[in-house]
C-alpha cells in the first residue's frame, strides 16, 4: 500500500483559533491514508490542539519565533529542515506573510508546491504595517498557489491583480454537530445552570483587538439595563493581557455575575446550542469560521458592516455599523430574540461550507498537486 502524501502545515501555534480550526476540521475528515497532515510551529510550548494532532499521525516541528533581527538564524533553521526533509512536495502556510522565508528556502529545495493562504485581512495602520507590506511583496514571486477564506483577504494579501489566481477555500465545518435540537439546548441549559427566562448572548474568539470585546461589554452594559437576567458567554482563551482588561472592565461596571468567561472550550457546538442570540462586532475579518458556526446551530447573528458579507450564509444575520451606538446593538440584539430558533443544515451544506464534500476537493487538489498535474 502506497504511503500517504505528507503536507506540512505552517502556523504560529496551534491554538484554537479560527484558521487552526479550519485546518483542524480538514484534517479529522480528509482520507488519511491518502493524505496525512503535519505542522511546523513557531513557539516551542504546546499549543490546544497537539494532543490531537498527534493522536491523528501528524508530527509537530518546532521553530523558533519569527522576527525581523533573527531573519538569518531562522533562513538557516529552516534551510537545514527543507533539506534535510525531502518527503515534503507541498507546504500549506497560515501565515500570511510571514511565511516568505519558508516559501524562499522551500523554493531552493526544490519543493514544488509552495501554498499561501490569506485568512484575514489587517484593520487599519500600525507600525507593522510597512514590514507587513515589504514582506507581503517579497513572497509573491516564491509562492505557487494563493488560496483564500473570502475575496477581501485574498485581495488584501495578493493583490486584486492576481485575482484570476485565487483559490477559494471555504472555511467548512462538520455543519451536522451544530444542527440545532431543542431538547439537546434544554439539557445544555440545565447544565449550565441556566433559567428558561435567562437570555444568553455569545461570543465566540481570541482576545485580541480584533473581536472588539470592549465593544461586547459596552453592548451588554445596554442590555443588562433592559433585561437583568440577560447572561453573556465569552468563550475564548482570556489570559492574554486584553483579557485581563476585559475581566477589569467587567468587575469595574458590576457585571461579573452576568459575564461567563468560558476559557477555551473544546464543546463550542453545545455552548452554542444554550446561547440566544451571537453578538460579532469585529473590527476586520476573513470568512469567519465562528459565524458559521454560529448559523449552523440556527443563532440569530448580528455582525459589524467591517465583517465581510460573504459570512452571510443564511437569513440570521443581521449587520450593523460599528459607528452605532451600543445602545442601538443592544436593541438590535433583543429584537434577535423574536427569530425563530431553525434546523439550517441544508442551507449550510448547499452554501458549501459543510466540511465532507470540502474535504474531498482540497484531498484531490493535494494528491493532484503533488503528482504535478
Amino acid at each position: 500500500m502506497d504511503k500517504p502524501i505528507r503536507i506540512l502545515n505552517l502556523f504560529t501555534i496551534m491554538n484554537r483559533g479560527g484558521a487552526e480550526t479550519m485546518v483542524m476540521n480538514y484534517f479529522r475528515n480528509i482520507d488519511r491514508t491518502k493524505v496525512q497532515f503535519d505542522f511546523m510551529v513557531h513557539r516551542q510550548e504546546r499549543g490546544a490542539y497537539d494532543d490531537e494532532i498527534e493522536a491523528l499521525g501528524g508530527k509537530i516541528y518546532r521553530m523558533p519565533s519569527i522576527r525581523p533581527w533573527s531573519a538569518n538564524s531562522y533562513r538557516k533553521v529552516i534551510r537545514e529542515f527543507y533539506v534535510t526533509h525531502s518527503e515534503y512536495k507541498i507546504i500549506h502556510s497560515h501565515m500570511s506573510e510571514l511565511g516568505y522565508y519558508d516559501f524562499l528556502e522551500a523554493e531552493k529545495a526544490k519543493i514544488p508546491v509552495r501554498i499561501c493562504h490569506a485568512h484575514n485581512r489587517p484593520y487599519g495602520v500600525d507600525l507593522k504595517s510597512p514590514v507587513r507590506w515589504y514582506y507581503k511583496t517579497k513572497m509573491m514571486p516564491h509562492i505557487t498557489h494563493m488560496f483564500m477564506c473570502g475575496e477581501e483577504s485574498g485581495e488584501w494579501l495578493f493583490g486584486k491583480k492576481n485575482k484570476d489566481r485565487f483559490i477559494q477555500l471555504n472555511n467548512a465545518i462538520d455543519a451536522e454537530k451544530y444542527i440545532y435540537n431543542s431538547d439537546k439546548r434544554n439539557q445544555v441549559r440545565k447544565s449550565l445552570r441556566l433559567s428558561e427566562n435567562q437570555i444568553v448572548i455569545g461570543h465566540v474568539g481570541r482576545f485580541n483587538l480584533q473581536k472588539n470585546h470592549k465593544f461586547i461589554i459596552d453592548v451588554f452594559e445596554e442590555v443588562h439595563k433592559r433585561n437583568a437576567d440577560a447572561v453573556l458567554f465569552l468563550v475564548g482563551d482570556d489570559s492574554s493581557p486584553l483579557g485581563q482588561e476585559i475581566h477589569e472592565k467587567v468587575n469595574n461596571l458590576g457585571l461579573s455575575d452576568g459575564v461567563i468567561f468560558t476559557g477555551v472550550r473544546s464543546d463550542v457546538a453545545d455552548l452554542m446550542q444554550a446561547m440566544d442570540v451571537f453578538l460579532f462586532p469585529s473590527l476586520f475579518e476573513g470568512l469567519s469560521v465562528a459565524s458559521i458556526e454560529a448559523q449552523s446551530s440556527g443563532l440569530p447573528l448580528i455582525i459589524s458592516d467591517k465583517v465581510p458579507i460573504e459570512c452571510k450564509k443564511t437569513d440570521l444575520v443581521e449587520v450593523m455599523p460599528l459607528s452605532a451606538p451600543a445602545s442601538l446593538w443592544a436593541e438590535k440584539v433583543l429584537d434577535s430574540l423574536n427569530k425563530k430558533r431553525i434546523n439550517t443544515f441544508e442551507q449550510i451544506k448547499d452554501a458549501g461550507f459543510d466540511i465532507k464534500e470540502n474535504a474531498k476537493w482540497l484531498q484531490d487538489f493535494y494528491i493532484n498537486s503533488a503528482k504535478g498535474e
